[in-house]
Formats: C-alpha cells, structure tokens, sequence
C-alpha cells in the first residue's frame, strides 16, 4: 500500500463530507447517534474479543499496567462509551445557534453564528472509548473526522469504527465523515500532519511525547493537550476528614488518567495529624509516596522527592507530599511545577479559596472536590474530546461547542459603506 496516496484519498473525502454533514438535520445526526449507541450495546462481545486481541500483544510487548488498564475495555466502560453518545443526543446541537446579534445605527442587522469547524484530526493512544467519542461529538457539531489511535488499540478500534459506519449508513449519512486510519505505520501521521489544505484542526490526545511530536511536525493549527500534573492543597482551615476522602480518591480511585493527583501539598498547621493517616491508607493501596524533607521527618519510611520528581505526571501509584508555610507557597508551587489541567483546594476559609481559584491558572480549579471531576462526562458534555490545556481555542475538557467555530451573518437593505 501506498500510504501517502491512501491517507491523500482519507483527506480528501473528508474535506468533501465536511460541507454535507454541516448541514445535516439535528434529527439525521441524532439518529446516527442513537444507532452507534445501539451497535455498541448489541456488540459487546465481539468488542471485548477484539480487545482482548490488542491486550494480550500489549502484554506480549511488555507495555506499562497503567496503559494496558487505559487500553482494555470492560463491561462498564462498554456501557460508558454508550452511555456517552446517548448524553450527546440530549444535547442541543450547536450548529446555527446565534450566539449573540446586534443592529448598527445604518440599520445593518449582524449576528455571530455557530458553525462547524469542519474537517478535525483526532490522534489517540491506547484508549480505544476515544474513537467512538470523538467520532460521536464530531458529528452533533456538524464536523468531519479522521481518527488515527495507537497500533496498540487497532483491533479495539477498528471494532468500533464498524459500528460507527454502520450507524451512519442506516441513517441515510454520509459514511466518509467518520474515517479512521487503519494502517499503523507512523508514516501516515507524518502526512496527516502536513495535509493544511483539507484540514482545519489536530488535537492529539495522549501521552506528552505524542502531543510535542505533532505540534513539532504538524502545518495544521494544534489544539493541545498536555500532561496532567495535578495538585491537592490542604489547607489550614480544611475538615480534614474531608480532605483525606477526597486525596484517595483523587489518586487511587484511577491513576492512570490525566486528573489523577500527582503531588498532595498540606499546610504545615495540620501535616503532623493529616499526614499519618492518610499515608496509610494510601500505602495499603500501594501508593509510593514520595516526600520533601518535613514530610520525610513526619513518615519515616518514604522516599525523598528530588525536584524533578514534582514535574512528574506519573500514571501509577506514586504520589508526591510537600508541605508548604502558606497559602502562598502552594499557589507558587502549582505555578512551577503544575501543568495547569486541575488543581483543588481543601478549605473552610473562603477567603482562601477565592484567593486559589484567582491565583492558580489551571483549566479546571476546584473547591473541596475531587480533580477525578475533570472530564466531558462528569461535566455534563457528554463524552469528550479530550482536556485542552491550551488557552486559544479552547480549555478544559472539551465537548461539542469547543468543536465549533462562528461566522458573522449580516442583514441589509442596500447599505453602501461611504
């Protein structure tokens, strides 16, 4: 196979579907997302087997525990994907929303409309839920997408792309709007990556080396995800029960993802009586903890963080504990060493958490909650096409209007500009 002729011809079709499914019927769309959601149900089993597939070589090439568990798909998380495209049903569809409108004093009417922004790259690693999110949101806002996932998740993928076309078929779409690249040489991402005159946007979803390489190689503007080095402060005036449900859940209940806690920051008020317990608790999940010198003094038996340590999105059970003087150094610690995803403060002083949620320049900033919340889903977006650490064009996780974009449409009567 020739893969430049090949992904030359996925392009292609894709800059021709994008001008037919931006005008299709909120109707035409959600029938096609009712049928995905339908074929991911009736086809679990052949799902899972073709999952089991991608693990087993996964296993056999020795990959991680923490990307093999980002690989598999289970019963729930089979029931997940569905549960996601059924929510973007429910959604209102973006498309011709006028976002705002206003007259000028020469009587021409002007609005700001929402439109699709036409033809999207999605490249993932081992997740294979992304091809059927993405390729769901991609359609509600009226976009044309090529996804391209890992080899290590191409059976998985390829299972899910399936019901996807099918989906499109039996409602009367055009199938070319959802393509995904079925071939695993990273020759083909090297062309995606230069095809500017078909697409209008890459957003890569993965690990950070992947995201650097596409913003190095890519001549399409990048919408980037980078790595989740997410923080938890306790602070002074925190219910400290509170506080340690919410860091074990924040590290343990999945660490793999990117709005899992990397680092725990404790007010040196309340470390000797927080930190004991919730040591223990984390270390009879297994959790590594790694510690600055208060710390160390405080649980002997933990290892000493090295500064590169706190730069560290590590993926598994390893946690990072400073303890910080103030409020302050907290902040100022996020500032350095953070990733600005997610970061959450545990506290009774509202005056400190407005100072935090004012001060620390993170995607998503939280209050006495959880940063596991970060995501499409738990926010209510439906699924989600992955979490935009970037300011321009969009932050945070992103759902169906982050996939759009606007034109102004502009009512006259003969006026002539003089």
């Amino acid at each position: 196979m020739n893969i430049e002729n090949y992904v030359s011809q996925i392009v292609k079709n894709a800059k021709a579907s994008s001008r037919v499914i931006a005008s299709a019927t909120t109707a035409g769309k959600n029938t096609a997302l009712h049928h995905i959601a339908e074929g991911i149900i009736s086809s679990a089993a052949m799902l899972k087997a073709e999952n089991e597939k991608d693990i087993i070589a996964a296993q056999k090439a020795g990959l991680p525990e923490p990307m093999i568990d980002r690989l598999r798909l289970t019963d729930s998380r089979i029931r997940g994907m569905a549960e996601g495209v059924r929510q973007i049903i429910h959604l209102a569809d973006p498309i011709g929303e006028v976002i705002r409108g206003h007259t000028r004093p020469n009587g021409l009417q002007i609005q700001k409309i929402r439109v699709p922004i036409g033809v999207i790259v999605i490249i993932y690693e081992s997740r294979p839920n992304v091809t059927a999110d993405a390729a769901a949101l991609c359609l509600k806002a009226g976009n044309a997408v090529i996804l391209r996932g890992g080899k290590e998740s191409i059976h998985s993928n390829i299972a899910i792309y399936r019901i996807l076309t099918s989906a499109l078929e039996k409602a009367g779409l055009d199938t070319r709007c959802i393509q995904l690249i079925e071939v695993i040489e990273r020759e083909a991402i090297d062309y995606l990556l230069r095809a500017d005159q078909y697409v209008d946007v890459v957003i890569p979803r993965g690990g950070e080396a992947l995201i650097r390489t596409v913003v190095e190689k890519s001549t399409i503007p990048v919408i980037k995800h980078y790595k989740g080095v997410c923080h938890t402060y306790i602070d002074e005036f925190a219910n400290l029960k509170m506080a340690e449900e919410i860091c074990f859940n924040a590290k343990v209940q999945r660490p793999a993802t990117c709005n899992a806690m990397e680092t725990m920051l404790v007010h040196e008020k309340v470390a000797p009586v927080f930190l004991p317990p919730i040591a223990k608790k984390l270390q009879d999940k297994g959790v590594e903890m790694r510690g600055c010198n208060v710390t160390c003094n405080i649980l002997r038996n933990i290892k000493q963080a090295t500064d590169e340590d706190y730069y560290n999105e590590y993926l598994d059970l390893i946690l990072n504990i400073k303890v910080v003087k103030i409020l302050d150094d907290a902040i100022n610690h996020i500032a350095k060493y953070g990733s600005n995803h997610s970061d959450a403060i545990v506290t009774d002083n509202i005056n400190n958490a407005m100072k935090f949620t004012k001060e620390v320049d993170s995607a998503a900033v939280y209050i006495n909650a959880s940063t596991r919340f970060t995501d499409g889903y738990e926010f209510g977006m439906g699924a989600e096409i992955g979490i935009s650490t970037d300011k321009l064009h969009a932050r945070g996780p992103m759902g169906i209007e982050e996939l759009t974009s606007y034109k102004f449409v502009v009512y006259g009567n003969g006026q002539m500009r003089n």
